[in-house]
């Protein structure tokens, strides 16, 4: 379908001349509302509409300069005189319409009609007959349709955690989940955040039904970035452009009678002391891993320090726990805040699921998501282009810590798991002389740390 110029907004000239300085909210005949920025004789105008989630945005009393606007929902804000979001900082360009000025000094705003011409012509909806599509829900997110005789499973998370061990699943899956997902004609997955693409759930797949379809869209980021190292082995997956899918669907239905609902158990420890194994690790003996990892992580040239600090499973910081300074200007490390004006974040994280996201150089989306740091923030913005880079813009490979640790001189002392006991599993120790050593250990650290 072809588009078309609209006006949505029309002043005559008298509204025109008194249009202020700076920002003016106006509404058309229809209720529509926008947003209209002069400078003498410029124009500049868009739909009062916030990208982020469709908020409407209100005069923000700290812009002195009358160029600002703030969501109501959560306080983005837009420079109307850019048309560049400035909270989050380097995120977003607004959707500007096209203003016209007439010879008489009329003003109309246009936009394209309709917007989205590839929706605008659906195709034409057929009645079903009873039981010919069905929709079942299966836990979270996960779907099984039927339509006709093929099968489809969206989405399937069906045992495990996500987000390394920061989401658990509430509802129960059928009994016969799994096998509902080997039996599938094909398997949907949406995006690659771990609630939706699930290794622990695949690997259940792959050893049973390895050649299943399954379709992912065509992402920046490969949704199966991490196949290869996940140890899951699928042998059909089909990469998609993604398109327009309309539902026609209007049914709820009550779970069978005797089905249990919600989860009553889940495998902590397996998952954990997966994650808490990383403590271990050989890497993290002295603190050059840090420089070696951020630099991987390819991140800079941003006026942003952030602190990040080790804690327990209660966001405690540990003793002998890692506590440092990237300052991503320079990418350097300091020992002190520098003296310049600077964004600062201090990020407290779990010390097992931090050291195992930088062991396998995964997305910080474990950590972020999961809940499993806790965050503070002067100025309270929310830095996009940060998190962007460290959620899906981190390399595809994982640091080579392989070469790392033949080319790294003999650590000096430093953090190490001795000293954290309750982490790491005690391997059937249980004599007085093991305790004894890890309490001399400790105390030999605090001495070191303190007095030399």
């Amino acid at each position: 379908m072809a588009q078309a110029c609209r006006t949505v907004l029309a002043l005559d000239a008298l509204a025109t001349q008194n249009l202020k300085e700076g920002i003016t909210f106006s509404r058309s005949s229809d209720g529509h509302c926008f947003i209209i920025y002069r400078q003498q004789d410029t124009f500049r105008a868009c739909r009062n509409q916030c990208k982020h989630q469709g908020g409407l945005f209100i005069a923000d009393i700290e812009d002195m300069g009358g160029r600002t606007v703030r969501c109501t929902k959560h306080n983005w804000k837009l420079n109307v005189a850019t048309m560049q979001y400035v909270n989050p900082p380097d995120s977003f360009l607004q959707d500007e319409l096209e203003v016209v000025r007439s010879a008489d000094g009329s003003l109309e705003l246009l936009e394209l009609d309709p917007p989205d011409p590839w929706a605008a012509d659906p195709r034409p909806v057929q009645d079903l007959q009873p039981g010919e599509v069905t929709l079942t829900y299966i836990t979270h997110a996960c779907m099984e349709l039927k339509a006709g005789g093929k099968r489809m499973m969206f989405d399937p998370w069906l045992t495990g955690p996500a987000f390394a061990r920061g989401w658990w699943l509430l509802h129960e899956p059928p009994e016969d989940a799994v096998e509902r997902m080997c039996r599938a004609d094909l398997i949907y997955i949406s995006h690659m955040h771990s609630d939706h693409l699930s290794y622990p759930t695949l690997q259940l797949l792959s050893q049973k039904r390895p050649d299943v379809p399954v379709y992912v869209g065509d992402t920046s980021r490969p949704v199966f970035w991490y196949l290869d190292r996940s140890g899951v082995n699928l042998t059909n997956i089909k990469v998609v452009p993604f398109g327009i899918w309309q539902n026609t669907l209007d049914a709820v239905t009550d779970p069978p009678a005797g089905v249990r609902v919600f989860k009553e158990f889940w495998e902590f420890d397996v998952y954990v002391d997966k994650l808490n194994a990383s403590v271990s690790s050989e890497v993290f003996k002295d603190e050059s891993w840090i420089r070696v990892y951020y630099s991987w992580a390819g991140f800079q040239n941003y006026n942003l320090v952030i602190r990040m600090i080790e804690t327990d499973d209660d966001f405690q910081r540990l003793d002998g726990g890692y506590d440092y300074l990237v300052d991503f200007l320079d990418l350097s490390f300091p020992s002190v805040r520098p003296q310049r004006e600077h964004s600062y974040l201090e990020i407290q994280n779990r010390v097992g699921v931090m050291r195992n996201v930088v062991l396998n150089g995964l997305l910080w989306d474990d950590l972020y998501i999961g809940f499993n740091n806790r965050i503070s923030r002067d100025p309270d913005i929310y830095h996009h282009r940060f998190w962007t880079h460290f959620q899906s813009e981190l390399p595809l490979s994982a640091p080579d810590w392989n070469t790392f640790l033949r080319e790294r001189p003999a650590p000096n002392p430093a953090p190490t798991p001795a000293l954290l006991p309750a982490l790491l599993p005690q391997q059937g120790h249980s004599s007085l002389f093991f305790h004894f050593w890890l309490k001399l250990v400790r105390w030999v650290e605090w001495v070191r740390r303190y007095f030399w």
